[in-house]
């Protein structure tokens, strides 16, 4: 969704609270600075916080390596959608989706291992049922659907359809029995519907395939769902270890949804174009070993209404990358619910914060 993105545009419950425990903030920065040097040399930005930090549950500390983390998901992130774009002009949708994951959640857990121990990638089995779930609601069901969409609507367009994750979030506690939003977050929701709604109407006309919003669409709602499991559910105690079976349980999933539909029928790898084979390792080495440990770490290290402000980020890396590199046009519609989306966002972000 933005993956992830995918992507990826979410984040969990927004009123809940962090835990008053944490794993040590040197111990994980540790790991997710080996990640980030071996795909982005952000290592120094991300590893700069260290020692045992227990913040109070109502004012959460904000570290250094929280602030290199966000940035990691706000630029690489933005970037996946159009990545995404370039690989599936040559390959399968969920044969390519699957092969990230999975090619990204072996290497991440190899480091993992080989930086911390074997005792670091130890779980049990609820724990690693656990991880299995979100992952495949997060890549199975968010990335891959974003794919899919993909094929048939702007990357720019697909990236600000993902940034009403954070409006879903607001309304998923409720479902669940958990205190009502406060007027002000309800009105952004509603606005953010709005936007949604502008986003698209160019498919009722006709311009844009309505099936490639649908896919979208409905990947927020699985992504939502799985950022919402994620803090309610026994998860692996180490957040990368917890990154890695994600990405491997997801990847697994989507390479059985590219059999189920027939993908590997007349695929041929020596077809694949060479910018799509080098979109794939981007997406990869960035997109999911970078930034989407990035992002699991943050969902277990900071607080949450902090992490639902990529949303409103990666839209706009992805509409101008999309502009520039693919000539994707900039309509009256995608910059008018897309400007309207980015403030409903920021209106329950900023609304929530206050709690």
């Amino acid at each position: 969704m933005q993956d992830a993105a995918v992507r990826a545009g979410a984040v969990q419950d927004i009123a809940v609270r962090q835990p008053a425990a944490q794993e040590t903030a040197g111990r994980e920065s540790t790991v997710l600075d080996a990640a980030v040097r071996a795909g982005a040399g952000l290592a120094d930005a991300v590893g700069a916080a260290t020692g045992r930090v227990k913040p109070p549950a109502d004012r959460p500390r904000i570290s250094g390596a929280v602030w290199g983390a966000l940035a990691i998901v706000y630029v690489l992130w933005g970037s996946t959608y159009l990545a995404i774009r370039i690989t599936i002009e040559t390959m399968p949708t969920f044969l390519s989706a699957g092969s990230r994951a999975l090619t990204a959640g072996l290497l991440l857990l190899g480091l993992v291992a080989w930086r911390q121990g074997p005792a670091a990638v130890r779980v049990t089995g609820r724990q690693l049922g656990s991880a299995a779930l979100v992952g495949v609601l997060l890549l199975t069901g968010g990335n891959g659907l974003v794919v899919l969409g993909e094929h048939s609507i702007p990357s720019g367009l697909a990236a600000l359809l993902v940034a009403i994750v954070p409006l879903w979030m607001v309304l998923l506690p409720v479902a669940f029995g958990g205190a009502r939003p406060r007027p002000a977050a309800l009105g952004g929701v509603l606005l953010g519907l709005a936007g949604l709604a502008v986003l698209s109407s160019p498919a009722f006309g006709g311009d844009i395939a309505v099936g490639g919003v649908i896919a979208v669409v409905a990947a927020t709602l699985t992504w939502a769902a799985g950022s919402f499991a994620a803090r309610r559910i026994s998860m692996p105690r180490n957040a990368f270890a917890a990154s890695a079976y994600q990405m491997i349980a997801g990847g697994i999933a989507s390479l059985l949804v590219a059999l189920a539909r027939g993908e590997q029928h007349g695929f041929d790898p020596a077809q694949v174009s060479g910018r799509s084979w080098l979109a794939l390792g981007y997406l990869v080495v960035f997109g999911s070993l970078v930034a989407f440990t990035a992002y699991a770490w943050l969902l277990q290290s900071a607080p949450l209404t902090l992490v639902a402000t990529y949303a409103y980020v990666n839209p706009v890396v992805a509409v101008l990358l999309g502009w520039l590199v693919l000539a994707e046009p900039l309509t009256g519609p995608i910059l008018l619910g897309g400007a309207i989306v980015v403030a409903a966002v920021c209106l329950v972000v900023s609304t929530e914060r206050r709690r």
